[in-house]
């Protein structure tokens, strides 16, 4: 079994924002892949669906601890289904990467990245697949308010497209392996 995590914050007030892109992908994973319903862990800790993906039998979950502190729910995805860290394969934005560019990682450090920093801290480990997608960066805004920003409408089909891409991504990394799937996207 695999596990895709989208990183975000729950609730409406910061939906289609900049730190959301991982919700969206793993929303649109589960509209491509007619994934099962919806459901809350017990603990509450995450929103997850299940889906097969190339044969594959993948959990699609959505941290609902809030970006700072995903990796509760990523431990607790570890812990449930028995899934190794090498099986994860997380979806993130990124400040430093041009909007809308699609990026695949394997393993590193968080770059600064509070979400993945979390992962890492609760996984033991940064040796987990990583899907970045760019948000680029306002210099007159501090990164905590840029991130928490909603597209604009000017941006909307880019993003829409990077969303489709970084899908893909997940879906050829689960198809083909990561080298191949690193060698495709990046």
């Amino acid at each position: 079994m695999l596990a895709v995590i989208g990183l975000g914050n729950p609730g409406a007030k910061y939906s289609n924002t900049r730190h959301n892109l991982g919700f969206m992908v793993v929303e649109e994973l589960a509209r491509r892949f007619a994934a099962s319903d919806k459901k809350t862990a017990f603990s509450g800790n995450y929103d997850a669906w299940t889906a097969i993906i190339s044969g594959q039998k993948v959990i699609l979950a959505e941290p609902l601890t809030y970006m700072n502190l995903s990796g509760a729910a990523a431990a607790e995805i570890m812990r449930k289904h028995y899934i190794q860290p090498a099986d994860f394969i997380v979806i993130q934005d990124d400040i430093d990467l041009e909007l809308a560019r699609v990026k695949i990682r394997r393993g590193g450090s968080s770059g600064g990245h509070r979400g993945i920093e979390s992962i890492i801290g609760s996984l033991g480990t940064g040796k987990f697949a990583r899907i970045k997608i760019g948000i680029g960066r306002d210099p007159k805004l501090p990164a905590d308010a840029y991130v928490l920003k909603k597209f604009p409408p000017e941006e909307k089909e880019i993003v829409s497209e990077a969303v489709s891409r970084a899908a893909d991504a997940v879906a050829a990394i689960i198809k083909d392996g990561l080298e191949k799937a690193m060698n495709s996207f990046n």
